[in-house]
Formats: structure tokens, sequence, C-alpha cells
């Protein structure tokens, strides 16, 4: 573990608990002097210490972990770039307030989302000709809540990961017969009849579709075995976890009912990803193959992208997985997934970094591509990144090729089998990448689209440069 100074948090662990020091100290067995030293940021805590607050108060250590840092970091650093504030603010100065004042830092990122959610559904009315521009601004688009929703959670749901084990607890399923488990549960325990009809019955597109008052789940026979059991145990979520789903979806944060439904649908894919890739397993399964996505695809049946989306989400307290960050982009560079259990996001702004190895990914599909990454601030990153394309109706239907990517912070690297052969310590090895042209400070990059937010471009008719847009 690396050197860190969480003085604040220990406070407010302390204060939310109403310890005075001395109380505190005698509680973990140390000196006042040295908690003192601890609260001051004059000593870093260390995991003796760790595991004693862990045990004295059953915290999840999580809560000092540097990761949720740097992503408080990251918002940050993108909402006052983009506000045009950012400019006179150090890296070192975000670093103390984040670390002495995490709670002002998420106070400054939740109105920056408020400001840039109203800014930009008054220009929507405003090139909607004929549409008055009254009423209070939503807060976000509903889909945008969902995403916040996820990101908030570190991509990890425990009640559903439970909810999904006890079946193979209770011997209803087995790894052996998921899909012949889903579909006796289904019938015994819900009258849930499961048929296989070809496009002309479902309809275009369609993969799944349950009619509630013949109970009948009809599932697409151009469904893999893997898609099948997901598809079941997405229907099982609704069926057997409603309640469950209207818990974990009543969140403020998911005030409007479109938010909410598109929230309980997501949460039911969870529950689907958590049935067909169980937890223990699943990550037994992955640390043992260092986290081979092919293999694991093999091993269980499913194919990458739902692979890569349960790695994402493997953040159970004593049992972590590598805290990955999970993305699906088009061709066009829109992201149409963005899970993350670790502190790595691109801006929502501008979009996202033409020299990322996810784009680079379309130009060999169906080859798995690294990268060794390396932001602005100094951290590097390993992405592993692949083609899928799905491909749905008959002769002249369109296609949906999506570029899939999946990255952790370079110090868990060496877990994965997809270090071999790169050098990890070489910083000159790393790929420069930023979070969006509109957010990146980065400068001399030849392949910049847009100036920075806040900075003001500096236009010299005496010389030409490689970087099109020269901040002063």
């Amino acid at each position: 573990m690396s050197k860190a100074y969480m003085g604040a948090r220990l406070k407010r662990l302390r204060e939310d608990r109403g310890l005075t020091q001395a109380a505190l100290a005698r509680k973990l067995d140390l000196s006042p002097s040295y908690l003192n030293q601890l609260e001051r940021n004059q000593r870093p805590l260390t995991v003796a210490v760790l595991v004693r607050l862990s045990s004295v108060f059953g915290i999840d250590v999580q809560m000092f972990s540097e990761e949720d840092e740097g992503r408080l970091l990251a918002d940050l650093r993108e909402a006052l770039g983009e506000s045009g504030v950012g400019d006179g603010v150090s890296l070192s100065e975000l670093k103390d307030l984040v670390s002495s004042m995490p709670l002002v830092g998420r106070a400054v990122v939740t109105l920056h989302q408020r400001v840039r959610a109203q800014a930009e559904r008054l220009e929507a009315l405003a090139l909607s000709l004929g549409t008055p521009l009254d009423g209070a601004a939503p807060s976000a688009l509903p889909h945008e809540q969902v995403r916040d929703f996820f990101y908030q959670h570190h991509n990890h749901i425990p009640a559903l990961d439970e909810a999904a084990e006890a079946l193979y607890a209770s011997g209803v399923l087995t790894l052996e017969d998921r899909e012949g488990g889903l579909e006796r549960l289904l019938r015994t325990e819900h009258g849930v009849t499961t048929r296989l009809l070809g496009e002309a019955e479902l309809g275009p597109g369609v993969t799944r579709h349950y009619d509630p008052e013949r109970r009948d789940l009809a599932l697409s026979r151009r469904l893999g075995a893997g898609q099948r059991m997901f598809q079941m145990a997405t229907q099982l979520a609704f069926l057997a976890h409603d309640s469950l789903l209207t818990r974990l979806t009543a969140e403020p944060g998911l005030a409007p009912p479109d938010a909410r439904a598109l929230a309980r649908i997501g949460l039911a894919a969870y529950f689907a990803g958590a049935v067909v890739l169980p937890y223990g397993p699943f990550l037994a399964a992955a640390e043992a193959c260092r986290y081979d996505i092919e293999v694991l695809g093999e091993t269980f049946g499913v194919g990458f992208e739902t692979v890569c989306h349960r790695l994402s989400t493997l953040q159970r307290p004593g049992a972590r997985g590598v805290p990955f960050f999970f993305v699906r982009v088009d061709r066009a560079g829109n992201m149409s997934k963005r899970q993350s259990a670790t502190d790595f996001h691109f801006s929502r702004v501008g979009g996202s970094c033409p020299l990322w190895v996810v784009y680079e990914a379309f130009a060999t599909p169906g080859r798995t591509l690294t990268q060794v990454a390396r932001m602005p601030d100094g951290r590097g990153y390993l992405w592993v990144a692949r083609t899928i394309t799905h491909r749905h109706g008959g002769f002249g239907a369109l296609e949906k090729t999506f570029a899939i990517g999946l990255g952790c912070d370079l110090r868990h690297a060496p877990r994965l089998v997809y270090a071999r052969g790169l050098d990890l310590a070489d910083p000159e090895a790393a790929t420069p990448i930023g979070a969006g042209c509109k957010v990146c400070e980065r400068s001399g990059c030849p392949q910049r689209a847009f100036p920075p937010i806040g900075r003001r471009v500096q236009a010299d008719e005496r010389q030409s440069r490689a970087d099109p847009y020269a901040v002063a």
C-alpha cells in the first residue's frame, strides 16, 4: 500500500460517531498523539490502522481508498475546466481540497452538473421552434441519471448479487445446467412458459417478449445459449424481485418516472449478469486465468461484452476483483454504455480522445488490442479493446457494430494476462491520452479537435504548428 494521508476522512469518521480523539485512540489501541498526527496528515494511514478501523467500526476500508479520491479529482477538474474557472487552480490545490474537504468537492461537482443540465436543456429548447422556455429544467436526462446512479454505486449492487447467489445456494440453479434450471424455475415458481420463436412471430429486432396474461416468455431463435440465459434471468428479476428493484430505484437522483423505469431495466440486467456469472465462481475463474476475457467467455458460455460488463462489477468488500472501467462506443464516438468501478472517466463534453485504443479497434474487427495509456495528471491505465457485432433480421438488415473497452489502473495491470510483453514501467512507452479535447490540458497534441475550455487560443499568423489550437 502506498502512503495514504487520509486525515480528513478519519476525523469525519470520529466526529460522525461523537468520539473525542482520546476515545478513538483507546478504541484503536493507539496513542492520542499518534492519532492526532494521523488526522493532521503528519503520518500516513497504515494497513494495520485500517484493519483496526474495519474491526472496531465494521466499515468498508474502501472509504479510505485513493481510487475514490482520484474519481472525485477527475470530476472536479472537468467541472472547473468546463465552467471556465479552473485555469488558475493548480492540480496540487485540487488534490488538497479532495483530501481535506471531499464533501465540499462533491458539492461543487453536483452544482456544476445541475448548471450544465439546465444549459443543455435550454439550448435544446431554443433550437426547437415554437417551444416556450418555461418550467424548471430537469437535473439531467433520464438515461444520464441512470448512468450517474451506477457510477455513484461503483457499478456494484450487493443485494442483487446476493439474490442471484441464493439460487445456487438453494440448489435451484447449478453452473452445469443454468439454462434448464432457469426454464424450470420460471415454470414451477412463476407459471411462465418459455418458447423460442422466429422474427416473423416476435417482430423485427425483438429478442424477448413477455405476455403477463398468458404467462408466456418468448425468446428469439437467433439467441445463443448464453443470451437465452441472460434474457430468462432478466425476466426473473422483474417477476421474483419487483419489490427489491422498486426499493433500489427509490433514490432522489432517480426522481422522474422515466429514470426509475430505465434504472429498473438496468438493475434487472445486472441481476441477470449475476445469475449467469455468479460472483464467487466467476471471480475465482477470472483470477485463475488472469482475467482472460476469451477464456472466461468459453468457460461460462457468454460473449465478450457480457464478460467485460460483469468484470466491472466485482467490488464486494473482502472479495474484490480488479476495479475496471467498462465502455461501449460506436464508430461516431457515442458512448452507449459506461460503467466504472474505478476513478477513470471520459468527459461528457466534446467527445473522447482519438488516441484511445478503443477507436483503433474498428480498424481491426474482432482482434483484441491492448494499450498502456497515460492521462494528463500522470496516472497510467491498461486498456483492452475489441469490436463486437450484433445482427438482427434478414438480408439487407442493418447490423450494429461497437467497440468494447475494458481498462484498469496500471498498478493492477500485472494481474492481467494482457500485460504480457508490455513495458509497464517506462512512462515514455505509454500513449498520452486525455478525457476529451475540451477538458484536456495536454499541449502539443496534433489530434486536438477543440481548444480546451476556459483557455485563450494563441493565434500567431507568423507561424504554423502541428497543434491546431495552441493556448496562451
